[in-house]
């Protein structure tokens, strides 16, 4: 595993042929740091992992926003596919506004959601309309291993 972390760019990174690249998406705000448990979770893969998440974030710098939405928006395109992950202690906006826009490609979705998560139902219909082939779990533990097997 290769582990890529914003502010970080992949193009700084020349893979060899085949490498494939999954996007950690979903909470970075007000919930735990559950991108530091998926990478040790899939650190024996051969996936080179995108994360959103600074691990100092500046946030008192007026253009760190522009920055990181810049960064989401570029590695999303990158990446052969995308992990979501809705943790129960936030709504997660930006999250569930990539889920739908991404939900409309045909790109490998993994999709996990806390049982808590406010939003779960929202997640888990809106998926089965748009995504029918996409499952959906409810543990980072099992998210990782649909990585695994997908």
């Amino acid at each position: 595993m290769i582990y890529i972390e914003s502010p970080e760019r992949v193009t700084s990174y020349w893979p060899g042929p085949g490498q494939k690249f999954l996007f950690l998406a979903g909470g970075i705000t007000g919930c735990p740091d559950w991108q530091q448990e998926m990478r040790q979770m899939l650190k024996d893969t051969d996936w080179v992992l995108l994360n959103p998440r600074w691990e100092h974030f500046p946030i008192h710098d007026p253009s760190a926003a522009l920055a990181q939405i810049t960064w989401e928006y570029e590695h999303l395109r990158v990446a052969n596919a995308i992990l979501f992950w809705f943790p129960s202690e936030t709504i997660c906006p930006i999250g569930l506004y990539e889920l739908g826009a991404w939900s409309m490609m045909h790109k490998p979705l993994f999709v996990g959601v806390h049982p808590d998560y406010s939003r779960r139902r929202d997640v888990e219909i809106q998926t089965s309309l748009s995504r029918p082939d996409v499952g959906i779990v409810y543990s980072l533990e099992d998210l990782a291993k649909a990585v695994r097997d997908g």
